[in-house]
């Protein structure tokens, strides 16, 4: 039997069209990305980069057998205008992953899903180095999932080289962020998304990858590589050393704060707004954690009596705070037109 998920430079007539578009997106985001002049790179960057990704999605359920595209009421496939409604891709990540919410890939692409809503309509120039990381291991799982799925003879880096950058320069994001109401808002979003990442998963280079360049001296032959990554292993003890300085120095830096990565209820409403096609509210909110049973009512004499992996009582504020698990837990429900339907109707 044909192991579909074995990789084959072959596309058939049915999966080329969306393959072709993936890997054209991804070349086209790189080129907006690393052409000089260019403000406020990560927007364009991370709109094509979108585009890639739910393309090659379509095109490796598709070598899978199976059909990404949405269903009505009636579990039929939906169309507009002649043409198939195509899962968008929260939902493709959903379905490819399935029940594995911790992979880190996972957790890079659900960063950019709402982070693409966000800035899509909004100048924040300064934010560009502060994502690089996430942004680069963006395209590196990319390219590791084509050659997965369709061979070597199909990636990208092939064709890419290493890109020459001179930032950061000018206002940092921190700097932007404390005059600009937008900056501020986008600033918070990322905190709180990484600061609720297990440490397997932002320690990962499948959700950010990072680099440090170190100048050498020429080496005497002239066709020896100018650039040249080495994995961390293979550093030297002092370099090593280094690298874990930095580490220490977040961990120093984020172990005082209590809290870290909880959500309030207005900013668990925004993350599920933008990664469902349904209305979602405060109200609704309200109505979700009562249905789901994640906490009890208020005044009541057990209010810590909550479902820790989705909410957590706070005995000093008075209050609970939510996780990013209860975002990822109430998208996954209410995607279902009958459990949202249900939902809105209970009290």
């Amino acid at each position: 039997m044909k192991n579909i998920n074995n990789p084959s430079s072959r596309l058939g007539s049915k999966i080329k069209p969306y393959f072709e578009k993936a890997r054209e997106s991804a070349l086209l985001a790189v080129e907006v990305y690393n052409k000089p002049g260019t403000k406020f790179k990560s927007a364009a960057y991370i709109a094509l980069m979108v585009i890639a990704w739910t393309a090659l999605f379509h095109s490796i359920f598709l070598k899978q057998g199976k059909s990404p595209y949405k269903k009505n009421k009636n579990k039929r496939f939906e169309k507009v205008d002649g043409d198939y409604r195509h899962w968008e891709l929260a939902e493709c990540v959903s379905n490819y992953w399935g029940s594995d919410t911790a992979n880190p890939i996972r957790k890079n692409l659900e960063f950019f899903i709402p982070l693409r809503n966000k800035i899509e309509h909004r100048q924040i120039p300064e934010l560009d180095p502060s994502i690089f990381g996430e942004c680069q291991a963006l395209l590196l799982n990319f390219d590791t999932l084509i050659g997965k799925y369709f061979g070597a003879k199909h990636q990208l880096r092939e064709v890419l080289s290493f890109s020459l950058q001179m930032f950061p320069s000018g206002k940092s994001f921190a700097e932007a962020a404390k005059n600009s109401k937008e900056a501020r808002e986008t600033k918070r979003f990322i905190e709180n998304y990484r600061t609720m990442l297990a440490s397997s998963v932002s320690g990962s280079d499948q959700y950010a990858f990072k680099a440090f360049l170190i100048q050498v001296s020429n080496h005497s032959s002239l066709d020896t590589l100018p650039i040249r990554f080495i994995h961390q292993n293979q550093l030297s003890p002092d370099q090593q050393e280094q690298l874990e300085s930095f580490t220490i120095a977040v961990k120093w830096k984020n172990s005082s704060v209590s809290n870290t990565g909880l959500l309030k209820p207005k900013d668990v409403v925004p993350l599920v707004q933008s990664r469902i096609d349904k209305k979602f509210n405060i109200h609704i909110h309200t109505l979700s954690w009562k249905s789901y049973s994640v906490r009890p009512p208020n005044n009541s004499k057990k209010p810590d009596a909550t479902e820790h992996k989705y909410c957590i009582y706070d005995a000093l504020h008075r209050d609970y705070g939510y996780t990013h698990e209860w975002v990822n837990f109430l998208v996954e429900k209410l995607r279902d037109d009958a459990e949202y339907n249900a939902l809105i109707t209970s009290k």
